[in-house]
């Protein structure tokens, strides 16, 4: 077991001086399942990578801990000194000590539960001081109890971070290792035994499916806080110069939407969910729709991947749909393209046509004659109209005017 450092500053709490009176502290201490039930409920709901946690075996052990931390803080503002708080071996210090050290087993950040930490003072201290003042707590001594509520919650917070942090020292760096040689094996398509033999020595459990995402290297770590712990990090993935690409399990449906949300407010893309075998090809999406300057849901702009995964094919079938336009003025040109790709997708109906170009209606009629006569009946053949549409929606996919870049 590792040597336990925690911090060597002056604990806050060690001699704070406040003893409760007697019936205030039997009031709050009677609260005390209602305010831990209140401090788990909130931070299921504010901190998103705990929603699952708190559903697992995890869940039980944190619910300890938030008990074991309310009553021992319970017990230093009453004045109680039967095991001495001052030391690392005080049961809730303890016990923070260790839940950091699950959080890094677990493969959870210190952000994660640092946020959970600064829910938990906000709302315990929110339901002690209601059921203190009822008991007839003066003003005076409730600022020295709030005081004391956030230099408890502090000292928690920190020896959480030291169990975090020697966990990692230990064990944490060669699981990463692990995690980082699964991720290759992961995109590099390698057989699926040696895809589980590296899960199963990095304590992964392999999920349904994968999602990639990329993602600022700035924003990774308060991303990874919002997503599942089993999250994986692919160090240096092929064909990625810029941001960090992220394995996402099993983010489906609700979670899905979840996962878009959290990544696109930090300027990443979502590529689309996929069987773990072949997350890879959820990268590839990703790294398509960045090159199109396009996001942050690749599932979102379907369309244009298909229309630009050929750019060759896509050039040679607009040079021969747009060909009748060739010969005419540039600008005229372009003007009856336009025209002719709003009539195609609005079927046909002009004052919607004429609006879409800030023209009027005699105008689109006078512009669909000029197209007639140079299509002439190709307009009604349906094998050249499917032409027309993907040659034309292939010019507003690439940002380029309709018939210039056909010529």
């Amino acid at each position: 077991m590792p040597d336990r450092r925690l911090p060597a500053r002056p604990r806050r709490t060690a001699e704070h001086g406040l003893v409760l009176p007697a019936p205030v502290a039997a009031a709050i201490r009677e609260s005390l399942p209602e305010v831990a039930d209140a401090v788990v409920g909130a931070i299921v709901e504010e901190v998103p990578g705990y929603t699952d946690a708190f559903q697992g075996p995890m869940g039980e052990t944190i619910r300890q801990a938030v008990q074991l931390a309310l009553g021992g803080f319970l017990s230093l503002a009453s004045g109680r000194r039967g095991a001495d708080v001052r030391t690392p071996a005080a049961p809730a210090v303890e016990g923070a000590y260790q839940l950091g050290r699950g959080e890094a087993r677990g493969g959870r950040s210190t952000e994660a539960i640092l946020s959970a930490y600064r829910i938990g003072a906000r709302v315990s201290w929110q339901r002690m001081a209601q059921g203190a003042v009822r008991a007839g707590l003066d003003a005076e001594t409730l600022a020295s109890f709030a005081a004391l509520v956030f230099a408890y919650i502090d000292e928690l917070s920190a020896a959480s971070v030291a169990g975090h942090t020697d966990e990692l020292a230990t064990t944490g760096r060669v699981r990463q290792r692990r995690l980082e040689r699964l991720a290759q094996h992961l995109l590099s398509g390698a057989p699926e035994e040696t895809v589980r033999a590296a899960a199963e020595r990095a304590d992964w459990a392999l999920p349904r499916s994968l999602t990639a995402a990329v993602v600022p290297e700035s924003q990774v770590r308060p991303v990874l806080a919002a997503l599942a712990p089993a999250t994986l990090v692919a160090a240096d993935p092929p064909g990625l110069d810029d941001g960090v690409l992220l394995l996402v399990p099993d983010a489906h449906g609700r979670g899905r939407r979840r996962l878009v949300d959290a990544v696109g407010e930090r300027g990443g893309t979502v590529g689309p969910d996929r069987p773990w075998t072949a997350v890879a090809a959820s990268y590839e999406r990703v790294l398509r729709v960045r090159g199109l300057g396009r996001g942050p849901d690749t599932e979102e702009h379907l369309p244009a991947l298909v229309l630009t995964a050929d750019p060759e094919a896509l050039a040679d079938l607009r040079a021969r749909a747009l060909a009748p336009l060739a010969d005419l003025r540039p600008a005229t040109a372009d003007k009856l393209a336009e025209t002719l790709r709003l009539w195609l997708l609005l079927q046909g109906r002009r004052e919607e046509v004429a609006e879409a170009l800030f023209v009027h209606p005699q105008t689109v009629r006078y512009r669909m004659g000029q197209l007639r006569e140079a299509y002439g009946d190709a307009l009604d053949d349906p094998d050249a109209v499917l032409a027309l549409v993907l040659a034309l929606a292939g010019g507003e996919a690439g940002g380029a005017p309709a018939v210039r870049s056909a010529g």
